[in-house]
């Protein structure tokens, strides 16, 4: 038995849910411009949040609808889910994004475990905050053992993927870390890297047994 933790932007979707909020906002390019420096590690991600986040005060609840029509899964995704699903393994989603585009993503595809951020509304607005406990960098390692340990899988059982800098505490504590799509201070910290298509983590994980 082994846990799978993913990263979700721009590791098991093709796209930063933060910019496809902020192009309706109007504030695309600026967002996008934070996001890149976050996940190079230039800026903490908590603080690049508040800053992203705030450029999304006023736009009405309805845009998650508009939002999750355009996520895409990342190549070979689905197919990861698929055989996670028929060996029995349980596959969890951490996200710095958003629980309100990342659970009803997850319920499609029948994951149970989530752990997102969450975004503040008020009469049917955003505010521009996030409520609730931050899934940052730290979070996300915090997400990992929490729901190892709920489902009383040792660490060392433990499989962890993501793309950018938040996700490296993460990486590091899983029994194996594996940088997708990775940006290269994350490529640098793991010992494995997987490119193009989702499911070839497969590959890695089989020939790398729990001994």
């Amino acid at each position: 038995m082994r846990l799978v933790v993913t990263d979700v932007d721009s590791t098991f979707i093709t796209a930063e849910v933060i910019e496809l909020l902020a192009e309706r906002a109007g504030s695309g390019e600026r967002v996008a411009q934070v996001t890149e420096r976050a996940m190079r590690g230039e800026i903490d991600f908590a603080t690049s949040l508040h800053e992203r986040v705030a450029t999304l005060a006023g736009l009405p609840v309805s845009v998650f609808d508009e939002v999750r029509a355009e996520v895409e899964l990342s190549p070979g995704a689905r197919e990861l889910v698929t055989e996670l699903q028929a060996r029995g393994w349980p596959l969890g989603l951490v996200s710095g994004g958003f629980a309100e585009v990342v659970e009803p993503l997850a319920a499609s595809l029948g994951i149970e475990h989530v752990r997102a951020n969450r975004l503040e509304v008020a009469r049917g607005r955003l505010t521009g905050r996030v409520t609730g406990e931050i899934v940052d960098r730290a979070g996300k390692e915090r997400a990992l053992r929490e729901i190892a340990r709920l489902l009383d899988i040792p660490l060392e059982h433990t499989v962890a993927i993501g793309d950018g800098a938040n996700d490296l505490d993460m990486l590091r504590a899983a029994g194996l870390g594996i940088a997708f799509n990775a940006k290269p201070l994350v490529c640098a910290e793991v010992d494995f890297e997987v490119t193009g298509r989702l499911d070839a983590v497969l590959d890695i994980i089989d020939t790398h047994p729990v001994r």
